[in-house]
């Protein structure tokens, strides 16, 4: 099964700007957008250039990464920097903040129980030649991030329905190269046919909830009792959302009826909300308290959401857009 970790195909594809990739670890650039996202999303608001330098250095980010990914970032319309006298100050472009905005809703929208299922699937079939690759991988990554999985090299397959603005962007993506069709599954006899649901290795995705699992319901007595402080809450409020936010590209919203009993996609949005909402209020606490060394004392703008604030829909009311899913 593909690993599906790039951010740009977590988040809808804006050709506007160019949210950085996902590597392994973690890129001062992703790192940077992170950070934003987490604080300022909201209000958009501005921080000084050395406050953002020093929260990534916090982050194990070099003073000098810290300054290449800010200044890429800029290049590539993430940021948008601004100069009062001597200080630079960057803020998230608007584009990229209602991206983020779109992505976060997305990861606790696409993590909830999956209402009642009609037993039919909806089939992608595609053809595309070898001199389209880029097309190929826009339109893969636009699949994988509306919830398909290929069954088959050019056909993937999703247990729902394709919305009108899926449709859209499809047929944008590929200038008719595609066909959407949708209907009951027809077992055949035999042991050499492949169900629908073969097309998520199922017993992976299981893993990786229990590795999740493991990894953080040891930290929730420390959350709660407020042991988790400073820039230890910002890092590992970085760190959840980082490892949860692969699951609805890993777990769309598989229907309950195709899944093994216990599924723990419930168990591991639970855990997320605990520790993510929990580190909250100390992160925000510590990243005011950092930016305000660089303000004169001022924090403009500096708000940590939540789960309920991301399921809402953060983001500027000048930029408000919905999820094409």
């Amino acid at each position: 099964m593909a690993s599906p970790y790039d951010i740009e195909e977590m988040y809808p594809d804006d050709r506007s700007l160019r949210l950085p990739r996902r590597q392994a670890g973690n890129s001062p650039q992703g790192v940077a957008v992170t950070l934003l996202a987490d604080y300022t999303l909201r209000t958009r608001a501005a921080l000084p250039s050395a406050a953002i330098v020093a929260l990534l250095a916090e982050a194990g980010v070099t003073t000098a990464g810290a300054r290449t990914a800010i200044s890429r970032l800029a290049r590539r319309g993430v940021l948008e920097g601004s100069r009062q006298g001597r200080r630079s100050s960057y803020r998230l472009s608007r584009a990229a903040a209602a991206d983020l905005s779109i992505g976060g809703r997305w990861i606790l929208a696409s993590t909830t129980s999956a209402g009642e299922w009609d037993g039919c699937w909806t089939i992608v079939a595609f053809s595309l030649p070898q001199d389209r690759s880029a097309q190929r991988r826009a339109l893969r990554g636009q699949l994988r991030w509306l919830g398909y999985a290929p069954l088959y090299d050019g056909l993937w397959i999703s247990p729902y329905e394709m919305t009108r603005p899926a449709r859209a962007r499809l047929t944008e993506l590929t200038r008719g190269a595609v066909t959407v069709f949708r209907g009951p599954h027809l077992p055949l006899d035999g042991t050499s046919r492949r169900a629908p649901i073969d097309a998520w290795d199922i017993d992976a995705i299981s893993r990786h909830y229990e590795a999740f699992l493991r990894r953080w319901t040891p930290l929730l007595p420390r959350v709660a009792s407020g042991q988790v402080d400073g820039a230890a809450a910002v890092r590992t409020r970085a760190q959840v959302m980082d490892t949860f936010r692969r699951f609805p590209t890993l777990d769309p919203q598989l229907p309950v009826e195709l899944l093994p009993a216990g599924w723990l996609r419930q168990p591991a949005r639970d855990l997320f909300a605990a520790v993510y909402d929990g580190l909250a209020e100390p992160a925000e606490r510590h990243v005011r308290a950092v930016v305000a060394r660089f303000t004169d004392g001022a924090q403009p703008g500096v708000r940590a959401h939540t789960t309920a604030d991301l399921l809402a829909g953060v983001r500027d009311d000048a930029c408000r857009a919905e999820p094409a899913r």
